[in-house]
């Protein structure tokens, strides 16, 4: 049976590190780091994020700035709001949380932010950054990523990865941070041939394709260490039977609530077969908070 890499542990941890530095930048006479998060519209999952974010911050001692704005906000008024706030020297952060209502340009927005104040790590100039190996502000949820492996002593050097997935948030920058710890790095999506065996090579599986269940057991290479960055509601009673393969609390929970939460991957049947797995919830999910805040902690301390 695999050893389950708790997210949410180690996502305390992070978090208690990032509050001795705030407490460390208070003894210096520095204020507080501060975040400011736009959220735009009225989308379920944001609110729930973006409050989870704020009780984060409270938490270690961060700022927390909202700004809510109507769904049909124009695309100049959001503009205009991240350079108030790019000019704002109070402000070490700025987040614009994602996905945005329809008629509004999501890279515009992300490209506007400054990139000493782009804690997601999305700007171009800081995935210029990560492409060439230099110190800046990294996207959230792999560097978290690396911090639990590194943390439970994954030795990368050498290893054969498989990344499951090319987004500019999670896929790509996590193959570039593991190509940078000597990794062999492979990146997989839909659309590479036998997608099966090429993840059967891995020593390190990352799955981040939101695609729930769609990693089987058998694409699992015995004693491969398996992170699972999907989350995704299922609500199909069929499709729960075939992918919470023993995970019977699971299929009640669907039941009881109408919906339950999983990753890309098949837990219970990596479970049987890799010798490590981020569970979901409790895997990646915790981390990617703790991950925004260490940026932001990071970010501040540059603008001091």
């Amino acid at each position: 049976m695999a050893t389950i890499l708790d997210g949410k542990a180690h996502a305390d941890r992070m978090l208690e590190a990032v509050r001795q530095g705030v407490e460390a930048r208070k003894a210096k006479g520095l204020r507080a780091p501060c975040l400011a998060v736009v959220l735009v519209g009225e989308d379920p999952a944001s609110q729930v994020y973006v409050r989870n974010k704020a009780a984060a911050c409270a938490k270690v001692g961060i700022t927390s700035i909202e700004h809510k704005l109507a769904a049909d906000t124009p695309q100049a008024e959001l503009d205009a709001l991240i350079d108030q706030m790019n000019a704002d020297p109070g402000v070490d952060g700025i987040l614009v949380q994602l996905p945005l209502p329809k008629g509004l340009d999501s890279k515009e927005a992300l490209h506007r932010i400054s990139p000493a104040k782009d804690v997601d790590g999305f700007h171009p100039m800081n995935q210029g950054l990560l492409l060439e190996g230099l110190p800046g502000l990294r996207p959230c949820t792999p560097t978290a990523c690396m911090s639990l492996l590194a943390h439970h002593g994954v030795e990368l050097k050498g290893l054969r990865a498989v990344v499951l997935g090319r987004s500019e948030i999670v896929g790509k920058p996590m193959a570039l941070m593991l190509l940078e710890k000597h990794a062999t790095v492979t990146i997989a999506h839909s659309r590479t041939r036998d997608l099966p065996a090429v993840c059967r090579e891995a020593d390190l599986l990352v799955a981040a394709v939101g695609r729930p269940g769609l990693v089987e057991g058998s694409w699992i290479k015995p004693g491969a260490v398996v992170v699972d960055v999907g989350i995704n509601r299922v609500e199909d009673e069929a499709l729960a039977a075939q992918i919470f393969t023993g995970e019977p609390k699971k299929l009640v929970a669907l039941r009881t609530k109408g919906a339950v939460l999983c990753g890309d991957v098949r837990f219970g049947e990596a479970m049987l077969v890799a010798s490590a797995v981020t569970p979901v919830p409790g895997g990646v999910g915790p981390l990617t908070i703790a991950g925004l805040l260490t940026n932001t902690l990071m970010a501040a301390d540059q603008n001091r």
